[in-house]
C-alpha cells in the first residue's frame, strides 16, 4: 500500500495585505529545503515555495531559474570562486596538492550552516528526480578541475587526463559526503583530504 504523503499547506489565504516580505537567495533556498524535508522534494512545487516565503512567483524565478535549482544554492558563486582560487596556486605546488586543498576548500563551509548542508546534500544525493540536473552541476565543476589540470599539464580540458582527474576529484568528494551524512562525528573536511590520500596511496602502492 502506497504511504499517504502530507499536503503541503496552503498560505494563500494567511498571507496578509501590504507591502512584500524581503527575501534573499539565501533565505528562499532555506525556505524550500524545509519543505523539501517535511513533504518530499516531488510533492512541493514553485507556489508550495513562494507562499511559504511570502513571495509572488514571478519573484521566485528572480532568484532561481527552477525548482531544481534551488537545493544548489549559490553553486555557480562557488565554481567562481574555485576556479579564482585555483589561478592562484602557486607553480611550484605539486598538481595533487593543489587539487586536494582545492576541493576541500570547494567544501568548507562556516560551522552554523554545515546543519543547512546536510539537509541539503541530503535532497541531492538521495531524491531521483534531481539525478539528472545533478549530472550537469556536477559537469560544470568537473570542468573547473579539467581545465587547471590542462593548464598545468599543457594539454586540452576535454583530454582523457584531464576528463579523468576532473573524475576522480568529484568522486572523492561524493563518496566523503555520502559516508559524512550517515555518521555526524564525521569531519567533511577530513574525509575528502583522506580520500585524496588513500587514493594516492593505492595507486602508488
Amino acid at each position: 500500500m502506497k504511504q499517504a504523503v502530507a499536503a503541503v499547506p496552503n498560505r494563500r489565504a494567511s498571507r496578509q495585505a501590504g507591502r512584500a516580505r524581503l527575501t534573499s537567495a539565501e533565505s528562499l533556498g532555506r525556505t524550500g529545503l524545509d519543505l523539501f524535508i517535511k513533504y518530499g522534494f516531488d510533492n512541493v512545487t514553485v507556489e508550495d515555495i513562494s507562499e511559504a516565503a511570502g513571495i509572488g512567483r514571478r519573484t521566485f524565478f528572480r532568484y532561481f531559474s527552477s525548482k531544481n535549482d534551488l537545493p544548489w544554492g549559490d553553486f555557480d558563486g562557488l565554481l567562481l570562486r574555485m576556479r579564482s582560487r585555483l589561478a592562484e596556486v602557486p607553480a611550484e605546488t605539486p598538481l595533487f596538492d593543489a587539487l586536494r586543498e582545492s576541493v576541500v576548500d570547494f567544501n568548507r563551509f562556516p560551522e552554523d550552516e554545515i546543519p543547512f548542508l546536510r539537509q541539503r546534500m541530503m535532497v541531492l544525493l538521495t531524491t531521483p528526480t534531481l539525478v539528472a540536473h545533478s549530472a550537469l552541476r556536477y559537469q560544470d565543476w568537473r570542468k573547473v578541475v579539467a581545465e587547471f589540470v590542462a593548464e598545468r599539464l599543457g594539454v586540452a580540458w576535454h583530454s582523457h587526463i584531464a576528463i579523468t582527474l576532473g573524475q576522480v576529484c568529484l568522486g572523492i568528494s561524493l563518496s566523503a559526503y555520502e559516508e559524512w551524512l550517515v555518521d555526524e562525528t564525521l569531519l567533511l573536511g577530513e574525509l575528502i583530504d583522506g580520500g585524496f590520500h588513500n587514493v594516492r596511496a593505492v595507486f602508488a602502492g
